[in-house]
């Protein structure tokens, strides 16, 4: 492809640049051959002309197309070249904070400088079993490859991790070691993938040191050899150590400290066992403060001390040993504060009793003086003599630093082995996987002799890579059957023959160590005479003699030769090792007294016990020499490597290169120069230059076909696509050479999938434009028709408007016409009108006057006549007057005169006594008359008597004496004339009782008056009253309704806390189930482990001679809970499993041990729980207690206040009633109040009432609050009861096994321990079962209770007071009445319950008797399995008698078992049978043992049972049919012993037929338990198997297939992808899994599974498919893109179809997918402005924080259209979620099992009508 078709405008290249080694530009000419420069636009705008060089005319690099940026794999980059990867993983880094990427077989990793949650559990389950290319890069999936291929290929496998200091080798080898040692487990059980890992801490306590770039840095190199058995279980681990760096003990550069270990020690002196070590600050120490650096941010010493002791003690390094490492390492210290003096020019001394000495001299058990002695003075010997040397001070202080580095090496080594001795194990390694940790290229600005090793060493490591990577690229083509060319690599063997070869660098430093006066000044000349003019890799600086320069593969390095021969020699004085080896401290001794044996550098003994690691032997024949070092150490190291390189040739190595992003250990952050530097360094980009040279992108042909489908015509498609691949491709590039066909894939050139990318994104832009066109066009035509619409539309409305104001013109004309006619009209018959009024005006005025005469005239006569009239009467009257005066004095004279004649005839006759008796008789007559009057008074008096009382009695006395006085006037006639005088006293009293009789009338009156006030004042005050009256009742009423709020206030409080504590109860239930059923799976691991074991101890005893005893200590799993507690069993399993652990591996009673502690632990965890809880619900209840009783004070303070003012206002009225009647009745004393006294009763009656309504209403508030209270407090109380009554059954403490005798017991230990725990979990099962009912019930009675009060309370309101208090006693008495009926019940209840223990009193003592027989029969039968016999259980019996059944022989229970549960197959013979007749069957043989009451028999069946279906599970527990069908019969069972059991809580809808069939003798609830166990175990065993069927298909048919095809298209791929270590086993799509869901729901449906339980399944298996989809979305960066989320939803709503097809919507399995969906939407929603990001937050529930930010670091665009997720945005998000409360895990857990439950479900099937097929071979049973 020629130049010019790529260098186009817009294309855009890179460009050196000083500062980011390389810069992006953009072309903005074309560029033409011949051309001089390109012109450039830099990204920041800036135009440049970029010059070419004018020899090689090379051009820049073009860039790589966007949506290949940010890719797994560097090899899927089209232009493979340093620029291309340097910002591939800038990106990968700084924008999506992804720290590991492939480059074809190497895994770089970036240290981000932050600890990443990427590495846990979950992280590590996701990886397991999965292939290398299928995730995201990662060091598990480098670790998962390797023990695959371990597995696979049967070969050793290797991981080489290499870097830079401070890059983070050491994390990576530690975490790829932490893989293996989860996912292979341990075959020893002892622990020894911990010691693995327990071993990371010591080495780095003893090894690791703070650097200028690294605060942990590696400062020797480790190959960690992990053994497997046969079944690839971690057996055993095998270190070796190179080159330490010595130099470190006795100096450090600036801002460097020593080994971690000094500074541990020295922060920990303050503890007591660390006194006599007489260490103190770090400063204090000149071994330790060289660096000026001695502590290290964020790191405590003390505790990481404490962790080494730890690691120290697992490994089995006890503390004296410990202290003797510490007291070594202390002595050492001590050694370098020895200060050494001059005596002379050349001799030195030391100080007599320095105290530094004197404390290394008691540390290390050796002499002052010797120590002394020898630090200043050297012995020299010759043939003859022997002489002693004293030393300067300068050599004394080198021979002093010499013996610390010494002593450090000795101690290092000594570590090494004891931890290899500690790793080592008795089994047979099959294979192992090497992990080398070893340094980087390493290049300073002064080189020495460590870093001419180092860099040899990766010499040699680059020298295996590069061969290995040509090995790959070569196999690769050639099976593909690609033609293969020779491809030039850099082959660096030159240098290491410079290095290592005869007469090279080694060699002449080893020659030059052995010369008496060799120099590094006559060595460097040695070098420059040898290989200055000979090798072109060797150079001399030209401005210095004592250095030399090697071109290594990454860069040119100068080594200064100072020291270069001291290293080499690495020289002790020898009487200073004779000294110590004297010393009396044994660990010391130790340490030097076999240095002679070792010829490694690490002095390391060849393990045992079939290893595979490659060592040196010690040559046996050579004898201990004096002299200390017969190798030197670059002759060792040079060996060492050669057989590193041996042992990784001789296995699959894979590759870990860790990159160092920058040196200030700044998260994320990218420095691209020091980036390019370690990636030349490494070599990954000699494996891109590798693949480069030949055809580094390659494609299957399916992926191709997907991918540039759009650049193929319709025609072009062919069936096959292999070929039409080929045509395409020879349409689309011309040159053949571009590009090759394999077998299976097509071969790209460096730039052809650029090249096709370009002309896909040139198709599709097209494409787009054309749509755009076509769009465009439509848009302008609708815009057009739009617009001319509005037009016509706008000419309608015009014509129309012209047309309407034409009319509008026309009417006003015609209006106006009219107007003025009727205007004229009107004004003309106006003036007619004035006319006319006027005149009218006139003659009325006229007409007026003249009437207005005539008026005045009659009305001046009309008045004369009038006076006249009245003058005329007043001239009679006055006439009259003065007639009548004249008449009247006329009269009086006539009538004088008369009367006085009369008056002498009177006077002459009252002489005379006839005259005195007509007198008298005329006396009579008038007293006659007065007596009548009288009368008529006395009744007027007694009218007014009944008014007023008083008055009344005053008159009848005043009447009497009257009498009294009349009849004394006639008894005395004689002296009647003597009366007569009287009769004018009389007159005048009659006339005064006139007067008082007026006056009483008036009195009367002002009374009435009175009264008529008192009584409105009275009314008014009545009125007053009932206004208070009322204000009274309002106030009652709100304080009855106020009562009852706060009542339903706290009925609403105390219910949604019984809400909340019932929820909270069901959770802890539902953990505390799924915690038992953990247990259950544990127990079933444990009992299936130890079957094996028991199975391997019998094969092995199979050959021995003699009576084999029969193993009685495991029984099956239901004995374990139907025990017994007698002692004599007991000790009969005692000694049994004391037989079986005789045999036992030590191994076994450890991990039963370290069960136990767990199972110990974990009990205690229960308990604190436990008392966690009830001390929350203590707090709870107290705190509700006090706000309760607030408010309780509250309202009982406002309502005593209220209480006292009623209580004064009715004592104010009592006082004015009281004076009221006082006053009256002191008027009725006067006679003054008898009027009133009607209104005064009235008055009366209305206060009493008044008063008595009042008393009432006080009445009712206070039973009503009373009530109220009670039924407050006794809910309260029954709440409180309820949750105080926790169950508090625990087991006994079990105590550590530490003895030998009792390891005997630790089998039956761990059983009973399993009892106590199942016996513990069943009693609070069926306690907090229990207390729900019994909670519910009585909260239904008490709301009941509660609305019948507050009916019948609302009902008494409203009727009189008599009727108030009928019903009161009416309710009462029928309250009395139920409560009396509630206690019969009891009472017959106990009397039923006394009559049946009597009844089983009588059986036991009838069993008392037969106890002897019992026994002996109670033993193993020969129907009983022999391997695992049953502890008999107190099984109580009934009385009753029942029919139908199936009998069987004893002798037949083996063949019952056989051909029903062990031989029976679901396929075939059990497909055409009723759903459950197995269980209907056994339950019909258990009915007819507990018929015959042969308890022996039901325990045998049922025991054969439970063992066989255990048996046939563990033989075919892969078979989901069979476990289906299991589970099936084993729920059908369980439901049948609850039947029939004849408890009335499961015989509700039994028909009476069904009834009669209960069992009649035996109560099998501990065996329904034990049933129920087994249940759950069929059913994780279901789950696990339907795990195992679908895992293989969510991946591929949830995410990888393309349901709708054509939406995704494929990206291009790296070399991962092509080197799967597992072949392509065909493609799964969602159908197969649809297809597989139906399968289980039809078995489980055609089984007669329980619905519930089908729910429960189907819940469980979609939320498997849900977390297995999303782990691997988050961890699959090639799945985050918006084609997948549509992919995936599109998916989702087939499920939920399958779902609705099969009626399980309302199973909760549509909500396990909600992660799954919200990922799916996150994916298509738009993700730029804060409102996306406030609506992701809102949607995204229930997704963790951690898994939004991962999906949106993760979002990868398919096509150059789409854009990326910006990192604002993600920050945005991040931001907005900080409050989130939520685990921060960021995978599902795959391996949790939703605890299970088996609802009660009742068979309507009769017993007596069950037929027995002849197929299933049981006709020795019979029908009863």
């Amino acid at each position: 492809m020629a130049a010019s078709e790529l260098y186009t405008k817009c294309a855009r290249v890179w460009i050196p640049d000083a500062e980011e080694v390389w810069k992006s530009a953009e072309l903005t000419k074309d560029y033409k051959n011949g051309d001089a420069s390109l012109h450039l636009m830099l990204e920041d705008g800036t135009n440049i002309e970029h010059k070419l060089d004018p020899k090689t005319k090379n051009l820049p690099y073009l860039r790589n197309p966007d949506i290949l940026v940010g890719e797994n794999d560097l090899t899927a980059l089209s232009y493979l070249h340093e620029p291309a990867v340097l910002h591939n993983l800038k990106v990968r880094f700084v924008d999506s904070k992804l720290i590991y990427t492939y480059c074809g077989i190497v895994l770089v990793a970036i240290n981000p400088y932050e600890t990443l949650p990427i590495y846990g559990t979950d992280i590590i389950n996701a990886y397991s079993g999965q292939n290398m290319g299928d995730m995201d890069p990662h060091i598990f999936a480098v670790a998962e490859e390797a023990y695959k291929q371990m597995a696979r290929d049967e070969r050793n496998q290797s991981i080489i991790v290499s870097g830079e200091s401070g890059a983070g080798k050491t994390v990576s080898a530690k975490y790829a070691m932490r893989y293996f040692a989860t996912v292979s487990g341990s075959a020893s059980e002892a622990n020894v993938e911990e010691k693995v890992l327990a071993s990371n801490p010591i080495m780095e306590a003893i090894g690791n040191a703070k650097t200028t770039r690294n605060d942990n840095s590696s400062r020797f190199g480790k190959y960690i050899e992990i053994g497997f058995d046969t079944r690839f279980r971690i057996i055993g681990a095998n270190m070796r150590t190179y080159l330490l760096e010595k130099s470190r003990v006795v100096f450090q550069a600036d801002e460097e400290r020593n080994y971690h270990i000094f500074y541990q020690l020295c922060a920990s002196s303050h503890l007591p066992e660390f006194k006599t070590l007489k260490l103190s600050s770090a400063n204090d120490f000149l071994y330790t403060r060289q660096g000026r650096s001695p502590v290290i941010d964020g790191v405590d010493d003390t505790k990481e001390l404490s962790t080494t002791r730890n690691a120290f003690t697992l490994l089995g390094i006890n503390e004296s040993y410990q202290m003797g490492l510490f007291q070594v390492l202390a002595a050492i210290l001590h050694l370098g504060n020895v200060d050494i003096k001059d005596r002379d020019a050349d001799s030195s001394v030391i100080a007599p009793n320095n105290r530094h000495l004197t404390a290394f001299c008691e540390l290390v058990g050796v002499t002052y003086q010797d120590m002394s002695q020898w630090l200043c003075h050297r012995k020299l010997k010759t043939a003859t003599e022997t002489y002693i040397k004293p030393l300067p001070r300068l050599q004394a202080t080198n021979a002093r630093d010499a013996l610390s580095k010494h002593i450090y090496a000795k101690l290092f080594n000594w570590i090494v082995e004891h931890v290899n001795k500690a790793l080592i194990t008795s089994v047979t390694q099959h294979s192992f996987i090497g992990v080398l940790d070893i340094y980087g290229f390493e290049t300073f600005e002064i080189n020495s002799f460590e870093q001419f090793c180092i860099n040899y060493a990766n010499e040699k490591l680059q020298q295996q890579f590069n061969m290995h990577v040509f090995k790959l690229e070569q196999e690769e083509y050639m099976k593909e059957q690609i033609p293969w060319t020779l491809i030039d690599f850099y082959d660096n063997q030159p240098c290491i023959n410079l290095i290592e070869a005869k007469m090279g660098i080694l060699d002449l430093l080893d020659e030059e160590c052995k010369m008496p006066k060799g120099s590094d000044e006559s060595w460097a000349q040695k070098l420059y005479n040898t290989h200055l003019k000979t090798c072109s890799l060797f150079e001399k600086p030209r401005m210095s003699n004592r250095a030399f320069i090697i071109q290594h593969f990454a860069d040119k390095v100068e080594y200064q030769c100072d020291g270069f021969l001291e290293k080499n020699k690495d020289t002790v004085n020898e009487e200073q090792i004779n000294v110590l080896k004297a010393s009396k401290f044994d660990l010391l001794v130790e340490l030097f007294q076999d240095e002679e044996k070792a010829t490694s550098p690490t002095g390391q003994v060849p393990g045992t016990g079939g290893r595979t690691r490659l060592s040196v032997k010690p040559d046996k024949s050579r004898q201990k020499s004096s002299k200390e070092h017969k190798k030197t150490v670059g002759c060792q190291f040079r060996n060492s490597l050669q057989m590193l390189m041996e042992t990784l040739n001789a296995t699959t190595p894979h590759y870990v290169r860790c990159i160092k992003p920058n040196d200030f250990k700044m998260a994320f952050s990218f420095d691209p120069k020091r980036a390019v530097q370690q990636l030349r360094a490494c070599g990954v980009l000699e494996t891109i230059r590798i693949s480069a040279a030949g055809f580094p992108s390659r494609w299957t042909y399916q992926e191709f076909f997907s991918r540039y489908r759009v650049l193929m015509k319709q025609k072009d498609v062919l069936p096959d696509k292999k070929l039409t691949c080929k045509n395409v491709m020879e349409k689309l590039v011309q040159d053949q050479d571009k590009y090759q066909f394999g077998k299976t894939k097509i071969f790209f050139r460096a730039g052809q999938v650029a090249y096709l990318e370009k002309l896909r994104a040139d198709k599709l832009r097209a494409a787009c434009i054309r749509i755009q066109k076509t769009i465009r066009c439509w848009l302008a035509r609708k815009k057009y028709l739009r617009k001319r619409s509005a037009a016509i539309t706008i000419q309608r409305f015009t014509r129309g408007y012209q047309a309407r104001c034409l009319a509008k013109f026309m009417r006003r004309t015609q209006a106006a016409t009219i107007i003025q006619k009727y205007q004229r009209m009107c004004v003309e018959k106006k003036r007619y009108r004035q006319k006319q009024a006027a005149a009218l005006a006139m003659q009325t005025i006229l007409r007026a006057y003249m009437a207005r005469q005539k008026y005045q005239a009659l009305l001046r006569e009309h008045k004369m006549v009038i006076i006249q009239k009245h003058v005329r009467g007043w001239l009679a009257r006055c006439w009259y007057k003065r007639c009548l005066v004249s008449i009247v004095y006329l009269q009086c004279c006539i009538r004088r005169m008369r009367a006085r004649r009369e008056l002498k005839k009177l006077k002459i006759e009252a002489r005379s006594v006839e005259h005195f008796k007509k007198l008298n008789k005329g006396m009579e007559n008038k007293i006659m008359q007065l007596q009548r009057r009288i009368d008529e008074q006395s009744k007027d008096n007694r009218s007014v008597n009944e008014k007023l009382v008083s008055l009344e009695t005053s008159y009848t006395a005043e009447t009497e004496r009257m009498r009294g006085e009349l009849s004394r006037l006639r008894g005395v006639e004689e002296e009647a004339k003597n009366k007569s005088n009287q009769v004018s006293s009389l007159l005048e009293e009659l006339e005064r009782l006139k007067k008082e009789l007026s006056a009483t009338q008036k009195e009367k009156k002002t009374i009435e008056d009175w009264a008529q006030t008192y009584r409105d004042e009275m009314e008014k005050m009545v009125s007053e009253l009932k206004d208070q009256n009322g204000s009274l009742k309002k106030e009652k009423d709100d304080l009855n309704r106020l009562i009852q709020e706060q009542s339903q206030q706290m009925t609403e409080k105390m219910a949604r806390a019984i809400a909340q504590e019932t929820q909270q109860l069901e959770t802890d239930l539902n953990e505390e189930r799924s915690r038992y059923q953990n247990l259950l799976t544990e127990h079933l691991r444990l009992e299936e482990k130890y079957d094996d074991l028991k199975e391997e101890m019998v094969s092995t005893n199979v050959s021995k001679p003699g009576h084999r005893r029969t193993d009685s200590t495991h029984s099956s799993n239901e004995s374990e809970y139907t025990y017994n507690s007698e002692y004599a069993e007991l000790e009969e399993g005692s000694r049994a499993a004391e037989d079986v652990t005789r045999g036992m591996d030590t191994s076994l009673t450890l991990k039963l041990q370290k069960r136990l502690t767990e199972l110990e632990q974990e009990k205690q965890s229960l308990r604190n729980e436990l008392e966690n809880k009830e001390e929350q619900f203590q707090r709870a209840r107290a705190r509700d207690d006090a706000e309760f009783k607030k408010a309780r004070g509250a309202e009982l303070e406002y309502e005593s206040l209220k209480r006292q003012e009623l209580e004064s206002e009715n004592k104010k009225l009592k006082h004015n009633l009281v004076e009221m009647r006082q006053s009256l009745l002191g008027d009725a004393a006067t006679g003054a109040g008898a009027p009133g006294s009607p209104a005064y009763k009235v008055l009366l009656e209305q206060l009493n009432s008044a008063c008595e309504e009042l008393d009432v209403r006080k009445e009712e508030v206070l039973i009503l609050r009373s009530q109220l209270v009670s039924q407050k407090e006794a809910m309260h109380h029954k709440v409180e009861e309820h949750f105080t009554s926790e169950p508090s059954v625990y087991a006994e403490d079990v105590s550590k096994l530490k003895d030998a005798d009792e390891l005997k017991q630790a089998c039956i230990g761990l059983k009973d321990t399993n009892r106590l725990l199942e016996h513990q979990l069943q009693t609070e099962r069926r306690t907090y079962n229990n207390e729900v009912e019994a909670l519910r019930g009585e909260l239904q009675n008490a709301k009941e209770e509660n609305n019948r009060q507050q009916q019948l309370l609302a009902q008494n309101l409203q009727l009189p007071p008599e009727a108030r208090i009928e019903a009161s006693l009416q309710h009462e008495i029928t309250r009395l009445t139920n409560e009396n009926l509630d206690l019969m019940e009891q009472l017959e209840k106990q009397d039923r319950t006394i009559r049946k223990l009597k009844k089983q009193l009588k059986v036991y003592s009838k069993r008392i008797g037969e106890m002897g027989a019992g026994q002996a029969e109670g033993q193993t039968s020969p129907g009983q399995m022999v391997d695992e016999p049953i502890h008999p259980v107190n099984i109580p019996r009934r009385e009753k008698d029942f029919q139908g059944m199936l009998e069987y022989k004893k002798e037949d229970e083996l063949k019952l078992v056989k051909n029903l549960i062990l031989e029976l197959k679901p396929r075939g013979v059990a497909v055409n049978l009723i759903p459950g007749l197995p269980a209907y069957i056994l339950f019909m043989c258990l009915r007819h043992a507990d018929y015959v009451n042969d308890d022996q028999k039901v325990r045998t069946l049922l025991t054969s049972t439970i063992n066989s279906i255990k048996k046939i599970l563990k033989k075919r527990g892969d078979d989901f049919e069979t476990v289906s069908f299991w589970l099936a019969n084993t729920c059908r069972f369980l439901h049948c012993l609850k039947q029939y059991s004849g408890d009335e809580a499961f015989m509700k809808h039994n028909t009476q037929r069904q009834n009669e069939h209960c069992l009649s003798n035996f109560d099998l609830a501990e065996y329904r338990q034990v049933i129920s166990d087994l249940a759950i175990q069929i059913y994780q065993q279901l789950i696990k198997c339907m795990e195992n069927i679908l895992q293989p298909m969510i991946v591929s048919g949830m995410l990888e297939h393309e349901t709708i095809q054509g939406v995704s298209g494929v990206k291009p791929t790296g070399l991962r992808k092509r080197t799967s270590s597992i072949a392509d086993e065909g493609t799964y799509t969602l159908d197969s899994i649809l297809r597989q869901l139906s399968a289980f729901h039809s078995t489980m449906c055609q089984h007669g599974t329980d619905p519930e339980l089908i729910k429960q399944v189907v819940k469980q298996q979609f939320y498997i498919i849900g977390a297995v989809t999303l782990n691997n979305l988050l961890l699959r960066k090639d799945m985050c893109s918006w084609s997948k989320g549509m992919q995936i939803r599109y998916n989702v709503s087939q499920l939920e179809e399958w779902l609705r097809d099969k009626g399980l919507m309302t199973c909760g399995a549509k909500e396990t997918l909600e992660p799954l969906i919200q990922a799916a939407q996150l994916l298509q929603v738009k993700k730029k402005t804060d409102e996306d990001a406030e609506a992701i937050c809102s949607m995204c529930l229930a997704l963790t924080t951690a898994q939004i930010v991962k999906v949106l670091n993760l979002y990868t665009p398919v096509n150059e259209f789409e854009e990326r997720v910006s990192v604002a945005f993600i920050r945005t998000i991040q931001t907005r979620l900080r409050d989130r409360c939520e685990s921060p895990q960021l995978l599902m857990d795959t391996k949790m099992i939703y605890p299970v439950t088996f609802p009660f479900s009742p068979s309507s099937l009769a017993l007596e009508t069950i037929q027995i097929p002849g197929s299933l071979n049981l006709g020795f049973l019979t029908r009863v």
